[in-house]
C-alpha cells in the first residue's frame, strides 16, 4: 500500500518514533507532526525501558536505538525494608531522561524527513479530510479519543494516590521501599536515568492520603504547578535514601491512575496509538514502552497490507491480545503494589518471590537462574517458618505447620525450587469445607463478602482450571490470611504448580493442593 499524506497528532514519544518509522518505510509519504507544546515545555523525569522493549527497539531501527542507549543509564533493582536491603543483578535495566530521550527522537524523526510542527494543535476531525491517514498519540487525555465517540473510550480511575518526582542525586539502583510516617505508609518506586538524575514515584492509599492532609494540598496545586508541601513531606519521609537531596517537582501533583482502554482502535482513516488508546499501571510497563511498540506494528501492517482498512485492521488484531494482557497483568501489579504495605512483615527475600511473581508472569524456577541466592534464602526463610511455628489445631485436626525439617539443599538446582517447595509444605488439614471460587474481581463486594464470612475458620479454596482464575483466587485467598486468622489452602491444576510453590513462599497460602494429588 502507497500513502502519500500522514499527519501525527502528538509529539510525544510514540508519536516521534512511529512518524520516523513511516518515513523509513515509505520514504515518498509527507509526514507531519503536529504538537501544541513547544519542545522546551516538556515535563517529566525519567522513562525506563525493559529489556524485550530494548530488543525491539534494536530491530526496528538500529540508528535510533543507539543513539538511546548513548544517553541511558544502567541500574539494578533493590528493596528496602526495616533497614534490610536486597539487591538484584542485572545487566539490562536502563533508563533515560524523558526530556533527552525526546531530543533525540526529534533529531532521528527530522533526519527522516518528518515535518515538525510545533506550537500548533492539530484536529482529526479536520485533518482526516486533508491526508490519507491520521495517527492520533496524543496521549492520556486524547482529545481525538474523546471527540470521536465512535472509539468507545472509557477510563477507569484507581483508588490509590501516587505522586511523580525526582531528585537530583543518581540513586545507587532502582529502589522500592516503603516509608512509615505517622499518617500512614507511602511506597516509592524510584530509579536513576542520569548520573545526577533519578525519578522518585511514591504512592500512598487515600486513608493516609487524606490524614495527611494531601486532600488539601492536591485541591489547592493547579494542575501546572508543584505541590510543595507534599514534596517537603515527601523528603522528610525518605530522607535515608535520599542521601540529603530532597525531591523535585515537575508539574509534580497527587493523582490517581487511569486506565483507558477503548472498543475500536480505528474509524476510516483515524487511528489510535499509545496512551490515546490504552494505558497499563506504570509498575509493570511504561507508557513510553507501550507507544513505542505500538507504533512498530502499525507501521509494519501499513507497509504490508494492500489497503488503509486492512492495515489498521491487522494493527488492531496484532496489537490488542498483548495489550489486553498486558492490562490485566499491570492490574493484578496495581493491586499488589496498592497493598504493599500489608506484606511488611516478611522479610525482603520473600517479599521479592511475592512482587515478582504476583501477576504470574515470572515463575519461581525462572527467577531462581537469574537471582538463585534471593530465591534459595526465600525459600529456606519459609522453610524456617514452618519448623518454628507452634501447631494449631482446626476442630480436632493438628494444622502441621511444623512439617519441614530441612533447608533446601545447597546444591539444588533452580529448575527443581518449586518441586521442592510443593513437596516440603504443611502438611494437609483433613475435612476443610471446600468453596469454589467464581469471582472476576479480588477487591469487589463478592470477595469482601467472602472473607467476612470466612474470618476465623478454616477453609479449602479451590477454582476452574483457567491461569487467570487461580491468580484470581490467589489474591483472594492472600486476602483472607492477611485479613483473617483464618487457615486457607487452595486447590489448583497440577499444569499451574509455579503458581503453587510461588503462593506459599510469598505467604499468599498455607498449604497448596494439586487437583489429582494430595487428600
Amino acid at each position: 500500500m502507497r500513502l502519500r499524506t500522514v499527519a501525527v497528532l502528538g509529539g510525544g514519544p510514540g508519536g516521534l518514533y512511529t512518524a520516523r518509522l513511516l518515513r523509513l518505510r515509505m520514504p515518498d509519504c509527507d509526514v507531519r507532526l503536529i504538537e501544541q507544546t513547544e519542545p522546551r515545555q516538556t515535563f517529566g523525569f525519567g522513562v525506563g525501558l525493559a529489556t524485550r522493549t530494548q530488543r525491539n527497539l534494536q530491530a526496528a531501527d538500529a540508528d535510533s536505538f543507539q543513539s538511546i542507549l548513548t544517553i541511558a543509564h544502567s541500574h539494578e533493582m533493590t528493596m528496602t525494608v526495616g533497614g534490610h536491603a536486597v539487591t538484584l543483578p542485572s545487566d539490562d535495566l536502563i533508563a533515560v531522561s524523558r526530556s533527552n530521550l525526546l531530543d533525540v527522537l526529534r533529531e532521528h524523526a527530522a533526519a527522516a524527513g518528518v515535518q515538525l510542527d510545533y506550537g500548533d494543535r492539530g484536529y482529526a476531525t479536520e485533518l482526516a479530510k486533508e491526508v490519507d491517514l491520521v495517527i492520533a498519540a496524543d496521549g492520556v487525555s486524547s482529545a481525538t479519543r474523546e471527540e470521536l465517540a465512535v472509539f468507545g473510550g472509557s477510563v477507569t480511575t484507581a483508588d490509590a494516590l501516587y505522586l511523580w518526582a525526582g531528585t537530583d542525586v543518581a540513586l545507587p539502583s532502582a529502589l522500592f521501599t516503603p516509608a512509615t510516617t505517622e499518617h500512614g505508609t507511602f511506597v516509592a518506586h524510584a530509579y536513576p536515568y542520569a548520573a545526577d538524575r533519578s525519578t522518585f514515584l511514591v504512592e500512598t492509599d487515600e486513608e493516609t492520603w487524606r490524614r495527611a492532609g494531601f486532600d488539601v494540598t492536591t485541591e489547592q496545586t493547579p494542575y501546572d504547578c508543584d505541590d510543595e508541601v507534599a514534596l517537603g513531606y515527601l523528603s522528610d519521609a525518605f530522607a535515608e535514601h535520599l542521601h540529603g537531596h530532597r525531591l523535585i517537582g515537575n508539574r509534580t501533583r497527587w493523582q490517581r491512575f487511569r486506565t483507558v482502554s477503548c472498543e475500536r482502535w480505528h474509524d476510516r482513516n483515524v487511528v489510535l496509538l499509545g496512551d490515546a488508546v490504552h494505558t497499563a499501571h506504570y509498575s509493570i510497563g511504561s507508557g513510553t514502552k507501550l507507544a513505542m511498540e505500538d507504533g512498530i506494528a502499525l507501521v509494519d501492517a501499513l507497509a504490508g497490507a494492500p489497503d488503509l482498512e486492512t492495515a489498521l485492521a491487522d494493527y488492531e488484531a496484532l496489537r490488542r491480545p498483548a495489550v489486553e494482557h498486558l492490562q490485566s497483568t499491570a492490574l493484578r501489579s496495581m493491586r499488589w503494589w496498592d497493598t504493599f504495605p500489608t506484606r511488611l512483615d516478611l522479610p525482603v527475600e520473600r517479599l521479592w518471590i511475592a512482587y515478582m511473581t504476583r501477576a504470574g508472569k515470572v515463575t519461581l524456577d525462572r527467577f531462581a537462574t537469574t537471582a538463585p541466592e534471593v530465591v534459595r534464602t526465600a525459600i529456606n526463610q519459609y522453610a524456617a517458618c514452618l519448623r518454628t511455628t507452634a501447631p494449631s489445631t482446626v476442630g480436632d485436626a493438628a494444622t502441621g505447620r511444623a512439617a519441614a525439617t530441612a533447608d533446601l539443599p545447597p546444591d539444588a538446582a533452580p529448575e527443581g525450587f518449586t518441586d521442592w517447595v510443593l513437596a516440603h509444605q504443611s502438611p494437609f488439614v483433613d475435612g476443610l469445607p471446600e468453596v469454589f471460587v467464581d469471582i472476576d474481581d479480588p477487591r469487589g463486594s463478592e470477595a469482601d463478602a467472602l472473607v467476612k464470612d470466612l474470618d476465623g475458620t478454616a477453609v479449602l479454596l479451590s477454582t476452574s482450571d483457567d491461569r487467570e482464575a487461580v491468580l484470581t483466587m490467589l489474591e483472594i485467598a492472600e486476602r483472607i490470611r492477611l485479613e483473617t486468622p483464618t487457615r486457607v489452602e487452595v486447590r489448583i491444576p497440577t499444569a499451574e504448580r509455579d503458581l503453587g510453590a510461588a503462593a506459599l513462599v510469598a505467604g499468599r497460602a498455607d498449604a497448596v493442593h494439586l487437583r489429582g494429588e494430595g487428600r
